[in-house]
């Protein structure tokens, strides 16, 4: 059993734990800061795909939703070994803070050789999220336009 991690953030954003939630339900919202073309079904069981830049397309199911406090959901990249779809866990917890929510990530059962990775991205969508819901439009992602994995 190869040895498994755990990437954590934390990012305050100036805005309500409702219209934060949004970005994670509603595709078009979601769209605008992470991927290029998204599917999601929001409802526990329901399925989201998310089409980063043509090649590398998460894929997952929603295992847990607490309207505007909590979503949980099932990860993984469609052509991927390492990480296939279903195989890591990631949770969004929005406690609110002053005048905004604190987002908190958690993303479980990654592979250790993709901590780094993984780190990366997420430091990269959640300046997009923070931007986006506190109402400046960060605008076309350019992580979009290129493969990340080969």
């Amino acid at each position: 059993m190869s040895r498994s991690d755990t990437v954590t953030k934390q990012i305050f954003i100036e805005c309500r734990p409702e219209t934060l939630f949004s970005f994670f339900t509603d595709p078009d919202k979601l769209v605008r800061w992470m991927g290029r073309h998204v599917l999601l079904d929001p409802t526990i069981g329901g399925k989201y795909r998310i089409d980063v830049n043509g090649s590398d397309i998460a894929m997952g199911e929603y295992k847990e939703i607490v309207p505007n406090e909590k979503i949980v959901m099932t990860w993984g990249w469609e052509k991927s070994k390492l990480v296939p779809p279903g195989s890591s866990t990631v949770e969004f917890k929005l406690t609110p803070k002053d005048n905004g929510t604190l987002l908190i990530l958690t993303h479980y059962d990654l592979p250790a050789s993709e901590i780094a990775s993984h780190q990366h991205g997420w430091t990269h969508y959640m300046d997009r999220l923070q931007l986006l819901a506190q109402g400046t439009d960060p605008g076309v992602d350019p992580w979009s336009e290129q493969a990340m994995h080969e």
